[in-house]
């Protein structure tokens, strides 16, 4: 599954996906790319998940397309690896690859990469990829790919980002 596009609401909706899972009783991980910031609501709110956990794959500093460090791509490599590991170990019914389209857009990971862990996925075990810029590779082996476009948003009228909203 992949969940793409300008508008709001990619994370949340994987998020919303986990949810439903561990409600069957399953096994979930969400691997974050590009996010290091604790301050994140989900961090701290899928705690409160039995069956779920959460790791973040990236520094705690915003990452730009264009300022990227070795540090970035250190830890997008470090985040694909885990991913892979944990896809492959059929440990998990649900994998949430976050933010993984852009990490693929910035150049950090490679789309050829991602399909070959998907390829090597047990058959029980469920993928959610999120981010802009959908790789058109990956768009075509995925099963749903669902985008979220921007009609109106909050911050165009002055609002800044809230806790709990977009963070």
């Amino acid at each position: 599954m992949v969940f793409t596009g300008n508008g709001k609401g990619k994370t949340t909706a994987a998020l919303g996906q986990v949810l439903r899972a561990t409600g069957h009783g399953q096994r979930c991980l969400v691997l974050q790319f590009l996010k290091g910031d604790p301050r994140y609501g989900e961090v701290q709110g899928i705690k409160a998940v039995p069956g779920a956990e959460l790791v973040q794959c990236g520094l705690p500093t915003f990452t730009a397309k264009g300022g990227l460090s070795p540090a970035d791509r250190q830890a997008a490599r470090a985040g694909l690896s885990q991913a892979g590991a944990a896809i492959s170990s059929g440990e998990y019914d649900l994998v949430v690859l976050d933010e993984a389209n852009l990490a693929v857009d910035f150049g950090l990971i490679d789309a050829e990469e991602i399909i070959a862990i998907l390829r090597k996925k047990p058959e029980h075990t469920s993928v959610v990829l999120t981010g802009r810029t959908l790789h058109p590779e990956i768009a075509a082996v995925a099963d749903l790919v669902t985008e979220m476009q921007e009609r109106k948003h909050h911050w165009q009228a002055g609002v800044v980002a809230q806790a709990g909203i977009e963070y």
